[in-house]
């Protein structure tokens, strides 16, 4: 729990430092006067579409959790818990995925290993939501039905995959014939389908599908309010179409948070496709950001305090036994 929370703060320093060179880069007085005319009600209102996010993603958790029998957890636990796991947004290896877990197995005594295959559920049905939004967005500009019929035959592909044991199987065993790490992570892919049957049959698969797809709507429409907020007339499918590749490519690439990735995408788009300015793309990137990404945070800092105190040995027993498992680990 500590070596993670110190990648947290590494995380954030580094992302401070990233925002602090595109402030630099794009200038700080151009930066300012952008700024200067921005509404603040929009930040206000893209945080609170955020958190719309949050709460339907919960839906989808309680989902999960119904359907693999899991009861007896009260649903304000439940809500706190689900929070919690974005204190961990940010770290590598994306930790916070599985931190709900360890939280619901803490306080209520849910083994681990029954609700670690909602964490793969859940980033199934968020990507199939995403990739839908994409090809949505995409028909607000111009060419964008070649985008809308790319992300239809995604979907498609994906959900083909899901629905066919065999042909799952058989691109893992593809995976283990590759040399090095991939040969190891095969029997892991393989396990964590078995688990996963029960989540990814397509009659569990429909509603969370189409809560991702609202839920991510919500965040998309958190880039549009911005924009409005610096008197942009950017269409409602082209700032979906900006947030949802954007963040679909810093979800592909392994980095915390997909931090330099998704604001790259993003600026890059607004400034080629949206045609705004580089100073007001600029910040409307940073807050956007700020209202999605650190605002996660620290509503996942707030939930996992709320637990702390209702159930004060929470955790407890992790960081007390951190320096034992790491002494052990360098014994080895």
């Amino acid at each position: 729990m500590k070596k993670a929370l110190r990648q947290l703060i590494i995380a954030m320093v580094l992302a401070v430092a990233l925002y602090g060179g595109y402030a630099v880069w794009s200038g700080l007085g151009k930066l300012g006067e952008s700024l200067a005319h921005f509404t603040a009600w929009s930040f206000g209102a893209a945080c609170v579409l955020a958190f719309g996010n949050y709460c339907l993603r919960f839906l989808k958790w309680e989902f999960y959790l119904a359907r693999l029998g899991i009861k007896g957890v009260p649903k304000t636990d439940s809500f706190l818990t689900f929070l919690s796991g974005f204190v961990l947004t940010v770290t590598p290896g994306k930790v916070g995925e599985v931190f709900k877990s360890v939280v619901l197995f803490e306080i209520h005594a849910v083994p681990i290993a029954r609700t670690a295959p909602i964490v793969v559920a859940e980033r199934v049905t968020d990507l199939i939501g995403i990739i839908t939004l994409i090809a949505l967005g995409s028909l607000g500009f111009s060419g964008g039905l070649l985008w809308a019929g790319i992300g239809a035959g995604l979907v498609a592909a994906l959900l083909g995959v899901i629905a066919s044991p065999r042909l799952s199987h058989g691109i893992i065993g593809i995976v283990e014939g590759f040399p090095g790490p991939f040969r190891r992570i095969a029997p892991k892919l393989r396990e964590a389908y078995e688990s996963l049957a029960t989540l990814l049959q397509l009659k569990n698969l429909v509603v969370p599908t189409f809560l991702s797809i609202a839920a991510w709507s919500l965040e998309c429409l958190s880039l549009w309010v911005i924009l409005r907020g610096f008197g942009e007339v950017t269409s409602v499918s082209l700032a979906a179409f900006f947030y949802a590749t954007s963040t679909l490519a810093g979800a592909l690439v392994p980095v915390p948070g997909g931090l330099g990735i998704t604001e790259s995408a993003l600026l890059e788009q607004l400034e080629r496709l949206g045609h705004v300015s580089p100073s007001t793309s600029t910040a409307a990137m940073l807050l956007v950001r700020f209202a999605t990404l650190w605002f996660a945070v620290l509503v996942g800092f707030v939930a996992l305090a709320v637990l702390r105190a209702k159930y004060p040995k929470l955790l407890a027993g992790v960081e007390k036994d951190a320096p034992k498992a790491e002494s052990a680990t360098e014994g080895a």
